[in-house]
């Protein structure tokens, strides 16, 4: 057994199968891959990885299974599926999933192969452990599965407490020992016992106030497309293959986009802060629908029809569409009378996250400083944007927006 002090849940032990997985390279690996990815740019002590993250996910995990009584070698699955269960992770986390996605096809929880083979799949299979059906579980899958990867998942209780704690932002505190108590499986479904519905209500609202605060943040987003900027350039030199990628820890990232030529100017403003700024920072209903749902491809034609009416390189502008408004959380189950409900159709609280949710939504189109002005008139153009809805740089007398918008260096 090993026990480890950790700055949210004190002391953790790790025992069995865990312990062994805990010293293999794709493990040790996750020290070095930010939880929060550019959001310590913001945030200056969200330097936290996924290495504590995953720790944090394997004893709450354990902690459920105490609860609803799993034991035996389900238990052991499902421990090791916790510990590993952010092993597909790429450099900086999410920032460049979408990058990685678009060359591989594999998002983070798809470790299939990653389990099968190597240290890891040797410690599971001496364990008597099969690899995939650990992988299954990683990937949500099953009546189990839900446990790792789902709308109750101990995952989302973890990031959200743990987040909140180091980058100082309160909203993300949640109860998640009374989440973890009230947890039950009802014909195959994890669901919470009868009179949670404002239990279901928190890790629903402290998802929603933590989104604009921190993790979709103006700076932590310019930083964020530029990184993903700068990792295309890379695959696109075939300076890096998307396997390499998708291996890569951050240290290994910045070093390759900072050796590179095409993108060591890229590496030097993030590792400076030296960041592009907005120059359009437009709501959903000031952007055309064609441009919400515009895809990888679609994007960097309109990044280049916005730099040709600047005057600019295409390298001088940046579009950043996220995408469209979505809560998850709400289809969370809840017993309710006697009868399972999704906490969407039980709870008046949804609608209003939602609207909240439209409300926050932000198309950004970012260049360096002295460029924000002619960037801004020339997006507006190009993109089609109604400029009722849309912060837009110095384009037009009189723009307003709220304090949030602005918060942050």
């Amino acid at each position: 057994m090993v026990t480890i002090k950790d700055s949210v849940h004190d002391h953790i032990e790790v025992r069995g199968v865990a312990a062994a997985l805990l010293e293999t390279d794709s493990v040790q690996r996750l020290r070095h891959i930010t939880q929060l990815g550019t959001v310590h740019l913001v945030y200056p002590s969200a330097n936290h990885t996924r290495f504590e993250h995953s720790l944090g996910v394997y004893h709450l995990a354990n902690t459920a299974l105490d609860h609803l009584g799993i034991d035996g070698v389900q238990a052991e699955r499902l421990r090791a599926a916790a510990l590993l269960h952010d092993v597909g992770h790429g450099p900086y986390s999410h920032n460049v999933e979408g990058v990685i996605h678009r060359h591989t096809g594999k998002y983070h929880d798809d470790v299939h192969e990653l389990l099968a083979t190597g240290e890891v799949g040797n410690v599971l299979r001496e364990s008597d452990l099969d690899p995939e059906r650990i992988a299954d579980l990683v990937a949500g899958n099953g009546q189990y599965g839900q446990l790792v990867s789902g709308e109750l998942d101990v995952d989302r209780m973890d990031y959200l407490v743990r987040d909140a704690h180091h980058t100082g932002v309160p909203y993300g505190t949640i109860d998640f020992e009374r989440l973890i108590r009230e947890l039950t499986f009802v014909d195959g479904e994890l669901v919470l016992a009868e009179g949670n519905v404002q239990t279901a209500e928190s890790l629903l609202l402290a998802r929603a106030l933590m989104n604009p605060t921190v993790y979709q943040h103006h700076v932590a987003r310019i930083a964020k497309a530029m990184l993903r900027r700068g990792a295309e350039r890379l695959l696109n030199r075939a300076e890096t293959t998307p396997a390499e990628l998708r291996r890569m820890d951050d240290h290994d990232l910045l070093v390759a986009l900072r050796t590179t030529p095409a993108t060591a100017e890229l590496a030097r403003r993030l590792r400076t802060r030296d960041l592009y700024k907005r120059a359009v920072w437009a709501e959903l209903d000031a952007v055309p629908e064609d441009v919400v749902d515009a895809g990888y491809d679609t994007v960097s034609e309109l990044e280049s029809a916005v730099a040709d009416r600047a005057g600019l390189s295409s390298e001088a502008v940046v579009v950043d569409v996220p995408d469209r408004p979505s809560m998850t959380e709400s289809t969370s189950r809840v017993m309710v009378s006697g009868e399972m409900r999704r906490l969407g159709k039980q709870s008046p609280l949804v609608s209003a996250l939602r609207t909240a949710g439209k409300q926050q939504w932000r198309l950004g189109v970012y260049a360096p400083s002295h460029d924000t002005d002619r960037v801004g008139r020339a997006a507006v153009d190009a993109l089609g944007l109604n400029l009722d809805g849309a912060l837009v740089s110095d384009v037009r007398p009189g723009v307003t927006a709220t304090l949030d918008e602005f918060t942050g260096p």
